[in-house]
């Protein structure tokens, strides 16, 4: 019988320790990956994921892991009912030419940039290729933001995790479950079966969408940690195990 294996990177994260904790508690083997993998795996384990895709894209190969990530458009292709604001999907090269007011511009699926509001194009950082895809909004306050992990299109769990911009974990609220079911129930087939989506309620009292993340690089906060280790084993497992609904959403190459 193969045995399953939760594999964790060196750098240590108060989630990582709750996720080996949890992994624990039901007899599952979890590691560290502090050498190469063909020294921490052994011969024939099944290994899941929980890690930066740094670290991720080096050793999915050798491993045979299956990394479930949203598309880079999702967000942009939401109806705007669940957005509260237009978002395009862009490259850093035409943002740079053609933003000339302030706009909220983030990197779609890695942290190769800081997520910001940034005065025009010209404030843009530099030093990144001209074709890394970027999603531009209008600038938006939330008054509260909220992480869902989402497994096979419902929220198994999820945290307040930030107020007003400052960190603030704490229970996911009953209106923010609600409206996340709702968003769930209307786009929930264009994510993969095991994934992470930030919601946030506005100053003006409405709830949007804030993006959505891969599950095996989020942090849990307040969630329950067997819950959004559901999760994480859905979104970052045996490659073989990957279901035909999720081989669109694999990870396929290492993003900048």
């Amino acid at each position: 019988m193969t045995a399953d294996v939760l594999l964790i990177s060196a750098q240590r994260t108060s989630t990582a320790l709750l996720l080996a904790k949890a992994a624990a508690r039901r007899g599952l083997a979890a590691r560290v990956l502090d050498g190469p993998p063909d020294r921490v795996v052994r011969l024939g384990e099944a290994v899941h994921w929980y890690g930066g895709p740094l670290l991720a894209d080096r050793v999915a190969g050798p491993l045979g892991l299956g990394l479930l990530e949203p598309p880079d458009a999702w967000l942009a292709e939401l109806p705007e009912e669940f957005t509260g604001r237009r978002v395009t999907l862009t490259t850093l090269a035409a943002a740079r030419r053609d933003l000339a007011e302030p706009a909220f511009v983030k990197p779609p699926g890695d942290k190769s940039f800081p997520p910001a509001v940034y005065a025009d194009g010209a404030a843009l950082p530099d030093g990144l290729p001209a074709d890394t895809p970027v999603l531009v909004s209008g600038p938006v306050t939330f008054a509260a933001e909220y992480r869902l992990f989402v497994l096979d299109g419902r929220v198994r769990t999820g945290s307040r995790y930030v107020s007003y911009g400052r960190l603030d974990p704490g229970p996911l609220s009953e209106e923010a479950r609600r409206f996340g079911e709702r968003l769930l129930a209307a786009v929930g087939g264009s994510l993969p079966s095991g994934v992470v989506v930030d919601v946030g309620r506005t100053d003006r009292g409405g709830w949007a969408v804030v993006e959505a993340n891969m599950a095996w690089f989020a942090h849990a906060y307040a969630a329950d940690p067997a819950a959004v280790l559901d999760v994480v084993l859905r979104s970052a497992g045996p490659r073989g195990r990957v279901g035909e609904r999720d081989r669109s959403y694999l990870r396929t190459r290492p993003k900048r």
